[in-house]
């Protein structure tokens, strides 16, 4: 059977909430066609590969 959850106050619902704040990504130097590009840790396979344009960034 379904029991009800309890209450949780509202200043502690929103101080839980504000400590989940995602980080921005962290810029890594990269050298693309004698260029050093800081792009994003995730995006540096892609931009090794020329699969994103650095002049995009």
């Amino acid at each position: 059977m379904a029991v009800p959850k309890h209450r949780t106050s509202r200043s502690k619902t929103r101080h839980r909430r504000a400590r989940w704040r995602a980080a921005p990504p962290k810029p890594v130097p990269v050298t693309i066609d004698g260029r050093e590009l800081l792009v994003p840790q995730s995006l540096v396979p892609a931009y090794r590969r020329g699969l994103s344009d650095p002049g995009e960034a």
